[in-house]
């Protein structure tokens, strides 16, 4: 009877010892209160405490994250969106904001969830809800700041916010998705007409291009031609003025030796030197171009 007496407060003994223990990793802290009232700060380590007299509140300094929850927001031009938010934060890991984000708090994660909600409402209401999707970054900031603010004495920090959907009900999105749709459309036909309208200026100044080359070249043409024309004018004016009649009595000098006919050649004539280099015969000077009683020289071709 006295062993299982002994035995009864062994195992009570034992008991109390384990129920006492307490082992703080590192991403955690502990604050240990004497019946009632806050004794220390427990660091990462084995701690035993009185049971039943001490009590361990042990409290997570890792980053954590809560959701806002879904809520229909009533924008400023009355349209319902439903708007969600996440919040990521941390308690300090110093005993001052270990004990605030327990004893000035009464639930700090409940609390960043209500006051998420609260803000989203009070930015979100005073915008459209085109404005609203397209300045999620101001809505994150300004949320960011207002929490960060109104938690500074909670002992935690709140390292960001981020707004997971800003949603239109489902007419109001259909809608918009059209207008969007319509928007692109008219984009890219605007694009489209401004590559043809670049094409088109394009052949239009290689068909500029093409014209004044071809005018280019009929005006060199027409100066080639005029200053051709130019030169046989000279030519002509240098080379055969005086001299027309005098071909045109050599032709008939020379049919009329083709026809073995008697030609009278006038005294004092060229026609006298250029026959007889035609008939073969040495040339004779004009000053002696007559007779011995002065009349002109008859020449008769001779016969082959």
């Amino acid at each position: 009877m006295n062993i299982q007496i002994l035995l009864i407060i062994i195992g009570v003994i034992v008991s109390l010892f384990f129920s006492g223990v307490n082992i703080i990793r590192p991403t955690h802290r502990g604050l240990i209160e004497r019946l009632g009232k806050y004794n220390k700060f427990a660091h990462p380590g084995f701690y035993w405490i009185i049971p039943f007299i001490d009590k361990m509140y042990i409290v997570n300094i890792t980053e954590q994250m809560v959701d806002a929850q879904p809520q229909e927001i009533i924008t400023n031009d009355n349209l319902n969106a439903s708007v969600d938010a996440q919040i990521y934060f941390r308690v300090l890991e110093e005993e001052k904001n270990v004990k605030s984000s327990l004893y000035n708090v009464n639930d700090y994660k409940l609390q960043i969830v209500n006051l998420a909600r609260t803000t989203l409402r009070n930015i979100i209401g005073t915008l459209t809800l085109r404005s609203a999707n397209s300045e999620r970054g101001k809505i994150n900031a300004e949320l960011h700041t207002t929490l960060k603010n109104e938690t500074e004495s909670w002992g935690i920090i709140i390292v960001r916010t981020e707004l997971k959907q800003i949603d239109p009900p489902a007419d109001v999105q259909e809608t918009m998705n059209k207008v969007v749709k319509a928007e692109n459309e008219k984009i890219a036909a605007i694009d489209y007409a401004t590559a043809a309208e670049t094409v088109a200026d394009g052949v239009k100044r290689a068909k500029i291009k093409e014209a004044e080359g071809y005018k280019r070249a009929k005006v060199l043409h027409a100066e080639g031609e005029a200053e051709a024309i130019k030169l046989v004018n000279v030519a002509a004016d240098e080379f055969f003025t005086g001299n027309a009649q005098l071909l045109r009595k050599l032709e008939a000098v020379e049919n009329s030796l083709i026809s073995n006919t008697k030609i009278v050649i006038p005294s004092g004539t060229e026609l006298i030197n250029i026959i007889s280099e035609m008939a073969g015969a040495f040339p004779v000077p004009l000053k002696n171009n007559t007779n011995s009683d002065g009349k002109p020289l008859i020449i008769k071709p001779s016969k082959s």
